[in-house]
């Protein structure tokens, strides 16, 4: 069992940055991979990041390359989304996910195991 807390959604103008932030409890980060997800009003929810079991292997949706970074500090067990350059099209319901025991990375949403409440970005024009 996972959960997952997410927080550090909110207003901001095009061109600005946010880091979003997603707490786990339940398992250490060494047991699975993490990801972060979005979705738009009216879209399916698409991959944006993730980062691997072990840390070392990250890998990005294209439109969020060079602008949006995953990282994970395994003291807190806490894995973020560094967003910078932040566009309109940006905006969307963020969510954290846990991948499944066996996921090396999570890119699609077949491999979530658990998802985390989600959080609201919204960017300004």
């Amino acid at each position: 069992q996972v959960q997952l807390v997410e927080s550090g959604g909110g207003l901001v103008q095009a061109g600005g940055s946010l880091r979003l932030s997603c707490a786990a409890s339940g398992r250490t980060f060494s047991n699975y991979a993490m990801g972060w997800f979005r979705q738009a009003p009216g879209k399916e929810r698409e991959f944006v990041a993730t980062i691997g079991k072990t840390g070392g292997s990250t890998y990005y949706a294209d439109f969020v390359k060079g602008r949006f970074t995953i990282s994970k500090d395994n003291a807190k067990n806490t894995v973020y989304l560094q967003m910078n350059s932040l566009k309109p099209e940006d905006t969307a319901v963020y969510y954290c996910a846990a991948g499944k025991s066996r996921i090396v990375v999570v890119t699609i949403t077949q491999d979530v195991s658990s998802w985390g409440q989600g959080t609201q970005v919204t960017v300004s024009s």
